[in-house]
Parts: structure tokens; C-alpha cells; sequence
């Protein structure tokens, strides 16, 4: 068997991408409405009709092109980079982090400056009440 077979085996991947997912053949089977015997086929299969790749993508929470632009060793890479590359997109759209539009310590700080703020405040209140007795 050459790489090349091996690296377009499309069940082949669909099968590591559910590994990577944490699923279990039952559990896409559940999300396909199929048997699990059904996805055992799908991910013995060198190729699979488009129709069937999209639902199964669906199932994965990936895109089609994700599955068969994915190869074991970007999905390598990606994770030793991780960490490092906080604008990363993921590896042809698979486990793209979820990017925050801010920096959550940013939001922390200023949740507490406000705090402190309204403290403030209310010591001031406090003490001009005191000031009028």
C-alpha cells in the first residue's frame, strides 16, 4: 500500500477525526441516525459519495474539507503549536479554539476596577451622610 492511498483513505480519516473528538463509532452512529456497524463500513471505505461526507462532517462538527485535507501529521504540529500561536485557525478548520474578541484578564481587571469604583462611592456617600449629622 503506497502513502498516497494511505493519506487519501477518506474513512481513514474520518475515523482519526472521531478518535480526536473523543467519540465513539456509536455515538456518530447515533448522530448519523445509522447503526454502528454502518459506521464501521464508512470508515473502512476509500471513499465515500459526497452526500454521506457532508452529513458525516455535520456529525463531527467539522467542515468537508477538513476531512480530507486532514493528515496525521498538521494535526502533529498543530498541537505542539498550540499553545504558542494564540491566531492560530486550526489545521484546515478542525478544532478551531474558540478565539475571545478580548483579553479575559482585561475584563477581570476592569470588572474590579469597577468594584473598586463603586466602593468608592459608597464611602463617599457614607461619609457625607456622616459629615450632615
Amino acid at each position: 500500500m503506497s502513502t498516497a492511498t494511505k493519506s487519501n483513505h477518506i474513512g481513514r480519516k474520518i475515523s482519526r477525526i472521531r478518535e480526536l473528538r473523543d467519540m465513539k463509532q456509536e455515538a456518530l452512529a447515533q448522530a448519523l441516525g445509522t447503526s454502528q456497524q454502518t459506521v464501521s463500513t464508512i470508515e473502512n471505505s476509500e471513499t465515500i459519495d459526497d452526500a454521506k461526507l457532508a452529513e458525516v462532517a455535520k456529525a463531527l462538527g467539522v467542515s468537508v474539507e477538513a476531512i480530507k485535507n486532514f493528515n496525521e501529521e498538521n494535526m502533529i504540529s498543530y498541537f505542539n503549536n498550540f499553545y504558542d500561536n494564540s491566531t492560530s485557525n486550526g489545521v484546515n478548520g478542525i478544532f478551531s479554539p474558540s478565539h475571545c474578541s478580548f483579553n479575559p484578564i482585561d475584563k477581570v481587571v476592569e470588572l474590579f476596577e469597577r468594584l473598586v469604583q463603586a466602593e468608592k462611592e459608597k464611602v463617599e456617600y457614607l461619609e457625607k451622610l456622616l459629615k450632615e449629622k
